[in-house]
């Protein structure tokens, strides 16, 4: 570990310039595309899609919703789509061309290369499938090869165990709870939170291409071998 002229340790150094924005990019992968968040192409499409739920549970570790009617996600998604930080994008079915759930960059700190991916709300039509996968892949490739960020970050609600679960599965590492972080719908919320590196990301994207690989499915569109971003 390096030391100063004091003799304290001190953090290695790094080559390090700070990175530009995200930019509203459309990001085209096999099983589905990311376009920038958009009212008028978008919001019917994932209103529509969101309400193949059987229940709202789906929206109990969100910030807002459920929305009652379409005219209220709508000026909800108005304001999402208007945003800079957070970015958010539409995931798009390659397939059917419609619109199925979205998620975000936020927390943009292009001076020391941290951002962290958010506002997570994929439907059912997007849920457990490859698009779900390949949609975060997407957006990690964005960060970590076209931006040239750092570290990239994933943070939930530390009782939101499916979360949890998904960030551990696309090889983010948990670093531990902040409690009492935040206050949402009239309730504490103690914040779990995971991180991956772009010293990890190589490893982790060539085993993101093994699984997104088109012999990995069968006929059914189901996974022949899983998910392994770790040894």
């Amino acid at each position: 570990m390096p030391v100063n002229e004091f003799q304290q340790p001190i953090g290695s150094p790094v080559d390090w310039q700070p990175r530009g924005l995200p930019q509203r990019v459309l990001l085209q992968g096999r099983t589905c595309r990311l376009e920038p968040l958009n009212t008028q192409n978008h919001a019917r499409q994932l209103y529509q899609a969101y309400a193949q739920a059987t229940d709202s549970r789906h929206w109990t570790y969100m910030a807002y919703g459920p929305f009652a009617n379409f005219e209220d996600y709508e000026k909800h998604c108005a304001q999402l789509a208007s945003s800079n930080d957070p970015m958010h994008w539409a995931v798009i079915d390659t397939t059917s061309g419609a619109a199925v759930g979205s998620l975000s960059l936020m927390r943009i700190d292009a001076i020391n290369g941290v951002i962290e991916v958010g506002h997570v709300m994929f439907s059912p039509l997007l849920q457990g499938s490859a698009m779900s996968t390949e949609a975060q892949f997407l957006l990690m490739q964005y960060v970590f090869d076209e931006l040239g960020y750092r570290r990239y970050e994933w943070k939930c609600d530390a009782l939101n165990e499916p979360s949890r679960k998904a960030a551990q599965r696309l090889g983010f590492s948990f670093e531990g709870v902040f409690r009492q972080a935040v206050v949402y719908k009239g309730r504490n919320r103690d914040t779990a939170w995971f991180s991956l590196l772009d010293s990890e990301w190589p490893a982790i994207k060539s085993a993101f291409w093994r699984w997104l690989a088109p012999d990995n499915f069968d006929a059914q569109g189901q996974q022949i071998r899983p998910l392994k971003v770790k040894p």
